[in-house]
């Protein structure tokens, strides 16, 4: 072999390296049993397997069914595999030959040696061969039901993502020259990751994917100046100070998810949604949740309405002496307003003047990969644990949106973390992704259960809050819906289902990226992403829409302004916070955000 990275990867001196393993040996035993000295012995153990053995069962039942098919699939992978090992062959005698199956851009194999070393470019290949003919003739055994086939689906994926080679040490080759050079010292400071990483978890692991001490909530992360103005059992109502003159007359409510915290609106002042908000002459309120204990068990779905955007509105009155509101809900904090809204045109309550979502679904139909977790199985393991609790802890929720992106949420940290030996870089996006929250027991179970499950809230009447039957067909306000074309928690084609249930005029756009890049995308000279928009009645089909539509560059936060400022009911002197009928309780971004998952 000639290529010019087989100097970058040549074998060690083998004395050297028998050396070098013997000391890594020898200290990890030391570092191990010093580990589990201080673990309590029942708490290492595996998680609950998901409820997927069902599912692999009827999957190989159906499979084995037809022997045909069976055998076109083996005799299909097969010839891939001649076909690889005739391009290795020619490279190994210093011919050219192109790939048979390409990386596509797989930042797992961004090293060059993938490419330039024969021998990695094989155990690439052959890798890209084996995952996709695995997933392909999986997804193509008949006669499994959609949930089945999901299911099956996204745990083939998820074992394929876990053995690529970029994931084991002998066949990385940024691993190995990292091991070979450092004389295996990245792997004793791996171990030592690992090994906190558990302890960290109390058994169970817990990846670090930041560096936790580069942010701190308040000084260099949710950071843009305000007021807690009220608080109760499960929410602070933060009012942000003017930046300029003059302001909307009606403020702005945003109503965030609790599945996160707030600050993903406002992470850093180069992109945080609220301080841009708030310059563009708006009045910014901020719902910030709780995150709640075993004390907060039995709060309901109907609390957090109550305590959350009602009791808001109430506040914000006090505070600016104004009635009329604009509001935001963003993912589970825009199901939550859709209901809210509901409720309120029941009880002719007309205080809210234009609703604008983000990333919202409220027709469950189609929910996604999140789908796979939902059945009565692991419903009732979940519920069990609540229970038990009180609440969801935090990390469950964390592990199970990870495994959405496993390869940029898990894998990448494994590699880098515990292979590499290297610290996480300090990124604001990942801090807030790790600063997790819990779920009240009662909440979270009729949440999963009458939306993810029984897909009740898109049925006039199909749940009942406070007494009152909610029919989302009679909202009938201005509507701005942002959905993002890369979601997998909340796919935009499932919101955009709801164009076609609200009765007022509904503006959709589009957005570039996913659930979160997609929505903190601010205005820049050089922009990242861009969006979609298209005027008129919202046509039925999503792809329609998108076929029709227009596509802009840039942020989509622009365009939102201009929407609503046909909403923003005139012009007042700017509304400092704590001048009104409520005083300030402390600064922004107040105490509840500061409480931790596992404080």
């Amino acid at each position: 072999m000639t290529d010019s990275s087989d100097k970058k990867i040549s074998a060690p001196d083998p004395v050297e390296i028998s050396q070098a393993m013997t000391h890594i040996a020898e200290r990890s035993q030391r570092l191990v049993m010093e580990f589990l000295e201080h673990q309590d012995p029942n708490a290492l153990g595996l998680s609950d397997p998901l409820n997927i053995g069902k599912a692999f069962t009827d999957m190989t039942s159906k499979m084995m069914a037809d022997p045909a098919k069976i055998m076109k699939a083996q005799m299909d992978l097969w010839q891939s595999y001649m076909a690889l090992w005739q391009t290795t062959t020619s490279r190994m005698l210093g011919g050219t030959a192109g790939p048979v199956i390409d990386a596509n851009g797989d930042r797992r194999f961004k090293d060059a040696a993938w490419n330039e070393n024969v021998v990695f470019d094989y155990i690439k290949q052959s890798y890209l061969l084996t995952a996709e003919w695995m997933q392909r003739t999986v997804h193509e055994v008949e006669g499994l039901d959609d949930k089945t086939r999901r299911k099956v689906d996204f745990y083939t994926k998820q074992f394929a993502d876990a053995v690529a080679p970029s994931n084991f040490v002998m066949t990385n080759p940024e691993v190995l020259r990292e091991t070979i050079e450092s004389g295996g010292e990245n792997l004793l400071k791996g171990l030592e990751n690992l090994l906190e990483d558990l302890e960290r978890g109390k058994g169970k692991l817990s990846i670090k994917m930041v560096d936790e001490d580069a942010f701190k909530v308040g000084e260099n992360v949710a950071t843009t100046p305000g007021k807690v103005v009220f608080q109760n059992d499960l929410m602070q109502l933060i009012q942000y100070s003017p930046t300029t003159e003059t302001v909307h007359r009606r403020p702005l409510l945003i109503v965030p998810p609790w599945i996160n915290k707030f600050y993903i609106l406002d992470l850093r002042e180069k992109n945080s949604f609220i301080k841009w908000a708030v310059g563009q002459g708006i009045t910014v309120f901020v719902v910030s949740w709780v995150n709640p204990d075993a004390h907060l068990a039995a709060k309901t779905f109907e609390d957090y309405m109550l305590e959350g955007p009602l009791a808001a509105l109430d506040a914000i009155e006090k505070a600016t002496g104004e009635r009329e509101v604009n509001a935001i809900g963003y993912c589970i904090g825009g199901t939550l307003m859709a209901s809210t809204l509901a409720y309120m045109t029941a009880k002719k309550d007309d205080r809210i003047k234009s609703i604008t979502f983000f990333t919202t679904m409220v027709d469950f139909t189609e929910a996604g990969e999140l789908s796979v977790f939902i059945d009565e199985e692991q419903l009732g393991a979940l519920e069990d644990r609540m229970n038990k609790d009180g609440y969801l802890d935090g990390r469950a929720m964390a592990t199970t949106f990870n495994m959405l992106r496993a390869n940029d949420l898990i894998w990448s940290f494994v590699v880098n973390n515990y292979l590499m030996g290297k610290e996480p870089f300090p990124f604001d996006l990942l801090y807030w992704n790790s600063d997790s929250t819990r779920m009240p027991a009662a909440m979270h179970s009729f949440y999963l259960r009458r939306m993810y499950q029984e897909n009740k809230l898109v049925e006039p009447g199909g749940i009942t809050l406070c007494g009152v039957p909610i029919d989302l067909t009679t909202v009938k306000l201005p509507t701005f819906m942002l959905s993002t074309r890369e979601d997998h928690i909340a796919p935009w084609k499932s919101t955009y289902a709801a164009t076609q249930l609200y009765k007022g005029p509904v503006k959709f756009v589009l957005a570039m990226s996913g659930h979160i890049a997609g929505v903190v995308n601010p205005p820049t000279d050089k922009p990242k992403y861009g969006y979609w928009t298209k005027t008129g009645r919202a046509p039925k089909d999503p792809e329609k829409w998108l076929a029709g539509a227009t596509a802009h560059e840039g942020s989509w936060w622009p365009e939102w302004k201009a929407w609503l400022d046909k909403h923003g009911g005139g012009q007042v002197p700017a509304r400092v916070p704590g001048d009104g009928k409520l005083k300030a309780l402390e600064d922004a971004p107040g105490s509840y955000v500061a409480v931790k998952a596992g404080d």
